[in-house]
């Protein structure tokens, strides 16, 4: 099987997430992607982040019904931090003989060679990035060249659905219109939890 990781706060997931997730399930022929929700500073403001409970029940609702789309809690009930590496490691542990690839937005591989033990998740899974950004292929196949000697990377050439989580908070927090970027269970949700208002 061809197995998809895609990790990120997803506070809250939206359907530029979803979008991602299904891009990269149909343009790298993916059996399964997972979403792996990371952990949160409990520093941070409650309005602002909530619980990596209610961000894993948003992602379960937003998968639901979903051919393909599945949600880990690796990250959120490990120990130590959540370095990708750590996560690779583990679906590695759990889908011994299947084929790995990390999900990334176009943002992340341009910084790619400064995450932690960088050259190892390569060897180990093979990096999918989706772009986030119109008119950005020409960048993005510079920076996945100098890459590319330490593993396989395959750029997406679907457009991208922008949109942001903070972009949604803000909304949320304002009582502006927000439905239109969710899955209206993840709606309801946020509604009956009260999550994000000020």
């Amino acid at each position: 099987m061809r197995i998809g990781i895609f990790g990120g706060s997803f506070n809250p997931v939206h359907n530029g997430h979803i979008h991602l997730a299904e891009t990269a399930k149909k343009d790298f022929g993916l059996d399964m992607v997972y979403f792996v929700p990371s952990k949160i500073s409990p520093h941070r403001s409650s309005s602002e982040y909530v619980p990596g409970e209610d961000r894993l029940a948003m992602l379960r609702l937003a998968c639901s019904g979903r051919d393909g789309l599945e949600v880990s809690g690796y990250e959120l009930s490990n120990e130590r931090v959540s370095y990708t590496i750590y996560t690779i490691e583990h679906f590695r542990r759990r889908f011994p003989d299947d084929e790995l690839f990390l999900l990334v937005g176009s943002d992340m591989l341009l910084c790619f060679d400064s995450w932690y033990r960088y050259e190892e998740i390569l060897a180990e899974a093979s990096l999918c990035v989706v772009s986030r950004n119109d008119g950005d292929s020409g960048v993005l196949e510079k920076k996945a060249e100098e890459l590319r000697k330490y593993g396989r990377i395959l750029i997406s050439s679907s457009s991208p659905e922008v949109m942001s989580s903070s972009m949604i908070r803000k909304k949320i927090a304002k009582n502006e219109n927000y439905a239109c970027y969710l899955d209206k269970n993840v709606v309801q949700y946020i509604k009956l939890k009260g999550l994000y208002s000020v």
